[in-house]
């Protein structure tokens, strides 16, 4: 699960949970925005240069969006993993020189301490480097949830969680959501439950492909 480090998620990630534990994907935009805002506000030279760092990785990315998980992996095993080697060596020493008080050895202390999910995507050319792609399509709901203040109830929120995470599968898949939920809902009523997969908005979009060719 690639996510930021809000403490609500950490149940996930403990070794006695039931079914085992979730592997954590930790979240480079949040880690570099402890930097970022300390150089911003401080002009703190340290925090500049991590900032640097970290968009170099960044740049990585940008060259590699897109790309089949494959070539991203060996990418960055050539480029990026070089880069995130010297960057904890770096922030390290840096660590060293600071007052544990201040707060460029915080930002430090908060990559340091959750290093081994933040370089997670340098194994799995599935992941990101950062979960923006999440918050983006979450930001409908941090709007809206001003005007609708509550969900009712925790089945509410269940079933709102369930209703946009379709919506915003569809979205990446380039469905129209409208169009999707419209044949799916008046198909749901005679379609088998053993072929439910064939409704998913991937699915749905290959065989309306197929039919359109």
């Amino acid at each position: 699960m690639q996510a930021d480090a809000y403490a609500g998620f950490n149940r996930l990630f403990e070794a006695g949970r039931k079914g085992g534990p979730i592997t954590a994907a930790m979240c480079w935009a949040h880690a570099r925005r402890k930097f970022f805002d300390v150089a911003r506000l401080n002009k703190a030279p340290i925090a500049i240069e991590a900032v640097a760092r970290i968009d170099a990785l960044f740049a990585i990315e940008r060259d590699i969006n897109g790309k089949p998980p494959p070539e991203r992996q060996r990418v960055r095993a050539e480029h990026s993993r070089p880069l995130a080697a010297e960057l904890k060596l770096w922030l390290q020493a840096q660590r060293a020189k600071l007052s544990a008080h201040s707060e460029t050895a915080k930002a430090i202390r908060y990559s340091l301490n959750r290093w081994s999910g933040l370089v997670r995507f340098l194994d799995d050319g599935r992941l990101c480097m950062s979960n923006n792609a999440a918050e983006r399509a979450l930001r409908c709901v941090a709007v809206g949830r001003h005007n609708w203040t509550f969900a009712g109830s925790d089945e509410g929120g269940r079933r709102a969680a369930a209703i946009y995470t379709l919506v915003e599968t569809c979205k990446l898949n380039g469905v129209d959501p409208r169009a999707w939920l419209a044949d799916v809902l008046a198909r749901l009523p005679d379609h088998p439950a053993r072929r439910i997969g064939e409704l998913l908005p991937w699915n749905w979009k290959r065989d309306r492909i197929m039919v359109a060719a």
